[in-house]
């Protein structure tokens, strides 16, 4: 086995650092063990980059800081954080104000730009809004903008997946009021809603859409056009239906 290749060959398919090397711990016919901060390394050298392998990492970025000035996921996510200590009321859509956040990403020539997701879990209902900039600073504080105006009643929490841009999580509380949970590393499926979301969202913003074309009236006439859509799993009512009923009961 050529390791060199192997890693790469992986990394390519999608394998984070951290899988290749789990992996190769278990693999017999692996004539070597490797550790992923070697993986990560590699491929911020001069070689790796100049192969653009860091283009293949899950949270790619330019240049990685040295592995003492990084926070430790289990730091910036707790445990006590996890999607497995919601309320129940969250899980059974019992309640309302309950959401799920995402980013939807756009080819490389598009920048840094990018679309942030939100669906609330009970009525479907969703908002996206175009975001200039993955930093978790520039995300959070964009998103707390644009959740403010509704009732604090009707923003309660956010279920994330463990995304870097996520990692500003613990402005949300004292800001907007609003709890902030997240998925298992690795499991976005546990924020079904939003995935679904994202998945109607690509039919008017495929991966080769220019961002910075779309205006603010833009994305709200994307918006209306997915609320206004009967969805069987709300009674065939709309999600802008269900949503209004929601904040009515509210008054």
């Amino acid at each position: 086995m050529d390791l060199r290749n192997e890693v790469i060959g992986k990394l390519k398919t999608g394998w984070s650092p951290e899988q290749i090397a789990g992996r190769l711990r278990i693999e017999p016919r692996a004539p070597y063990r490797i550790c992923h901060e070697t993986i990560y390394q590699y491929v911020y050298s001069e070689s790796g980059q100049s192969q653009e392998l860091g283009r293949y990492l899950p949270g790619r970025q330019r240049k990685r800081k040295p592995r003492y000035a990084r926070t430790p996921r289990g730091m910036m996510f707790p445990p006590e954080r996890s999607i497995h200590n919601r309320p129940e009321h969250v899980k059974t859509r019992e309640d309302f104000g309950a959401w799920e956040g995402d980013l939807m990403i756009f080819r490389r020539e598009h920048g840094k730009m990018n679309v942030a997701s939100l669906v609330e879990r009970k009525t479907r209902f969703a908002v996206l809004f175009r975001n200039n900039d993955r930093s978790s600073k520039h995300f959070i504080t964009k998103l707390m903008n644009v959740m403010e105006p509704l009732p604090q009643t009707a923003r309660q929490s956010i279920t994330f997946d463990r995304g870097i841009e996520f990692s500003g999580w613990r402005k949300l509380k004292p800001g907007i009021g609003t709890e902030a949970w997240f998925c298992d590393p690795q499991a976005p499926w546990q924020k079904g809603s939003v995935e679904n979301l994202n998945k109607r969202a690509r039919r008017y913003l495929p991966r080769d859409t220019p961002i910075t074309a779309l205006s603010n009236h833009d994305m709200k006439a994307i918006c209306d056009r997915l609320n206004a859509t009967p969805r069987k799993c709300l009674g065939w009512r709309t999600p802008t239906e269900a949503f209004t009923e929601e904040l009515r009961k509210l008054r």
